[in-house]
């Protein structure tokens, strides 16, 4: 149980749109209660239609409820001092396309009001975190979509902030910038970020997140602990790591005559993206440092790495996490 003060909340929180003369249009929420915690990842899912956005650009300031009330960081969405403390990552990257990433950071970091000296080396650092160092004086207008996400992503970390919003940020990534993405969600969390993901890759958000809300026509229908969610009680299975094959034949007699039929055997197996990712590997050890494109990257910027953990947790290792 999370004692700390809710970074966000959300009590029956109503959305209603409505037309020219002011009549109701559209309910995309239809009254919700949610509270999301210091150094957690929050996944907010649901099909198209379903309210995420909605809620979503409630807790930016972006739309106004029509009833109900939400803090962020105790405070409403339009106070200053918490526009200050977001980072916002939207489902479309909306880069001016003339610009180069330089350009583009150095604009955000203007806007952020950030020293020259402080906004040059932070967009020097999250360039070479998102993998796009060798790409800086290119025009963002030239870059494939998932090294535009990259950039968006970069923005949206340019002010340090505390809560990140990340609206279907693996769109249009391939399986590499997937899974150095979802290291890095892992990396801001255990520093003590809190970070809102809304996405519609499920195994994204499995992988990821601690707490999830499944919403549908404007409701929460379910939400709580990812892994208590998902875990079927009453079904157990046995794993034996590496026993002798010989053995195979003995223990499987053994548990037949315990639990009246024969038992399923099998061989574990890697994911597919663990077999892509091993496979590319094998490939960059082999192949050449020429790059157009984005490169493997992902580390922490270092500012992002400043201080301890809010919370005290540790960094997860890559492609694993408990909870």
């Amino acid at each position: 149980m999370n004692t700390l003060a809710p970074v966000i909340e959300l009590k029956n929180v109503v959305k209603v749109f409505k037309d020219f003369w002011g009549r109701p249009k559209a309910r995309a929420v239809a009254g919700i209660d949610l509270n999301i915690h210091p150094g957690e990842v929050f996944g907010l899912l649901g099909p198209n239609g379903s309210g995420k956005s909605t809620t979503l650009k409630m807790i930016l300031g972006l739309l106004h409820p029509t009833a109900g009330s939400i803090r962020i960081f105790g405070q409403p969405p339009n106070d200053v001092g918490v526009k200050s403390r977001l980072g916002y990552m939207p489902e479309e990257s909306y880069l001016y396309p003339y610009l180069t990433a330089e350009e583009t950071l150095e604009l955000y970091g203007r806007l952020l009001d950030l020293p020259a000296s402080e906004r040059r080396a932070r967009a020097a650092q999250l360039l070479m975190m998102a993998g796009l160092a060798h790409t800086g004086r290119r025009a963002v207008g030239e870059f494939s979509k998932g090294m535009a996400r990259r950039i968006s992503l970069a923005q949206a970390l340019l002010n340090d902030p505390d809560l990140i919003l990340l609206d279907e940020p693996t769109a249009g990534l391939d399986p590499i910038g997937c899974r150095q993405f979802k290291d890095l969600i892992l990396k801001l969390a255990a520093r003590g970020k809190t970070i809102v993901l809304c996405s519609h890759l499920l195994a994204d958000v499995e992988d990821v997140c601690d707490r999830i809300a499944i919403m549908y026509d404007g409701l929460i229908y379910a939400h709580g602990d990812i892994r208590t969610m998902l875990e079927q009680r009453d079904v157990c299975r046995f794993t034996i790591h590496q026993p002798p094959m010989d053995a195979v034949p003995e223990l499987t007699a053994i548990l037949e005559a315990k639990l009246g039929r024969k038992p399923e055997v099998d061989h574990p197996s890697r994911t597919l993206e663990e077999l892509f990712l091993a496979t590319i590997a094998q490939a960059q050890a082999r192949g050449t440092n020429e790059h157009s494109g984005a490169q493997p990257a992902m580390d922490l910027a270092p500012f992002l790495n400043d201080g301890a953990p809010a919370d005290g947790r540790a960094v997860t290792p890559d492609h694993a996490r408990t909870t």
